[in-house]
């Protein structure tokens, strides 16, 4: 390639354009995606770094059709300018012809309309996005530390812009942008902490002020400390905490792996326990690409069909248009994720993960209102180091952190200290007695893998504390 051509395809779309041009194989998807972010941290109440990054990732993936079926062969690089296109493109077809006969093999999508921004440069943030965040911030230190409390922190925005093309026509564009912002406060002596955390897209509809309200309020609570064992407690889950359990729920629910017997959508004897009830209140968990406040691609968009840390879409479906689905309706457990192949192995409907998950139960109360109308329980802040403790039942343990609440007479009158738990989320939605309105969240524990999530404060009648932790 002459240096002309090598700068002329520089742009994500020409990226695109160039490495299908370059694909010798029998099919071909190129991925390629711009990102930027710009980010501020703070400790102590006073600003500590900031910085703006800039960055290119580019997939390809190459299928080659052979006499036992057709094979996969994907091959990524960051960085990439047009010098470095061929050399991708052909790692790709030698890994390809290198694999055996892929077993979710489908034909390539075809017939998707071409997105009309496709050729347009991508979107990005800088540090401007915080203008109006970062004065109030400031000012906000400057309330906190003449009021005797520490405030530690991150703010970032990412925006990504990802170009999909394909051999068999498909030339798809979506631009996502994620921001969050986290605050950690501490009192003088460290004995007492809490933390929030809020998702914005814009920074527009965050207030520091609001935040360090909301942290001086829970910082107060934990002047007065009880001491409680072990046991069950009715609980207080605020919407971050749902996230918390009922992403890593999302992230199980894979159709193949139910139809075959191995998880807690199994059914006895054999097949999946779609239509099922798995809740008395009427719970809707749904993804939908176009839900307002938690968009995501309305496309599926796969580096790779073998990520074992999620139930991953396959390379083959890349480009597949993706519309609402409901996981779980009025109670009832209506689809598990597949894709095209796994559908057919299953029987059941193609359903790909879509990057957003929304619950709803009807409720019109905040989480305050649900600790109005509590009698005695706890109001658990936060949920974090969660890992799985048995697949079958998908049982999880994992800690409370940063401040664990005792409520009594509908009023919080102390914190208490902090638990390991033992609860499966399929379990949790089981036995909700109570929900508030849903509302746009973070989860602590996945909100960097899975950030766009909308779910309401839950009351969970008898929550297993499993033993006390020594956590602050």
């Amino acid at each position: 390639m002459s240096a002309s051509a090598s700068r002329a395809a520089s742009t994500p779309h020409e990226i695109v354009e160039r490495a299908l041009g370059l694909s010798r194989a029998d099919g071909a998807v190129v991925i390629a995606e711009e990102q930027s972010s710009a980010n501020l941290r703070w400790a102590a109440n006073a600003l500590t770094t900031n910085g703006v990054t800039r960055g290119r990732r580019v997939t390809v993936i190459a299928t080659v059709n052979g006499t036992e079926g057709t094979a996969a062969g994907v091959f990524a690089r960051t960085g990439v300018t047009a010098a470095d296109l061929e050399p991708l493109v052909r790692a790709a077809e030698e890994a390809a012809r290198q694999s055996p006969a892929a077993e979710d093999a489908q034909p390539l999508v075809v017939g998707e309309p071409v997105s009309e921004d496709f050729t347009r440069a991508p979107a990005e943030t800088s540090s401007e996005v915080f203008d109006g965040f970062a004065p109030a911030l400031g000012e906000t230190f400057a309330r906190a530390r003449a009021e005797g409390r520490e405030l530690f922190g991150f703010a970032s925005h990412e925006v990504v812009s990802t170009y999909l093309g394909t051999s068999t026509g498909l030339r798809l564009r979506h631009d996502q942008p994620t921001g969050h912002v986290e605050v950690n406060a501490k009192s003088p002596d460290r004995t007492r902490s809490a933390y929030v955390s809020v998702p914005t897209d814009d920074f527009t509809d965050v207030d520091p002020a609001a935040l360090d309200a909301e942290l001086a309020t829970r910082l107060r609570w934990a002047e007065r400390r009880v001491e409680l064992p072990a046991g069950r407690y009715e609980a207080l889950l605020p919407p971050t905490s749902v996230a918390d359990l009922v992403t890593y729920l999302y992230w199980n629910a894979d159709a193949r792996d139910a139809h075959e017997g191995r998880t807690v959508f199994s059914r006895p004897g054999g097949g999946t326990r779609v239509g099922e009830r798995l809740a008395a209140l009427p719970l809707t968990l749904s993804s939908d690409p176009l839900a307002a406040g938690v968009a995501a691609a309305p496309f599926v968009v796969a580096h790779s069909s073998t990520d074992t840390f999620v139930s991953a879409p396959s390379v083959f479906d890349n480009g597949l248009p993706l519309g609402r689905t409901e996981w779980i309706g009025d109670g009832v457990l209506r689809a598990l994720l597949t894709t095209r192949y796994t559908a057919e192995l299953t029987g059941l409907p193609t359903a790909p993960m879509t990057d957003n998950l929304l619950l709803e139960a009807g409720g019109a109360g905040s989480l305050s209102d649900l600790v109005a109308s509590t009698g005695r329980g706890l109001l658990i802040s936060t949920l974090w180091y969660i890992r799985e403790v048995d697949p079958k039942t998908l049982l999880l343990t994992g800690l409370t952190r940063d401040g664990v609440y005792l409520v009594e007479g509908g009023e919080v009158v102390g914190a208490v200290n902090n638990f390991r738990f033992n609860e499966s989320p399929v379990d949790i939605l089981a036995r909700a007695a109570e929900a508030g309105r849903a509302e746009r969240c973070r989860s602590r524990e996945w909100g960097d893998y899975f950030p766009r999530t909308s779910m309401p404060a839950l009351r969970i009648p008898d929550f297993n504390m499993s033993s006390v932790s020594p956590g602050v």
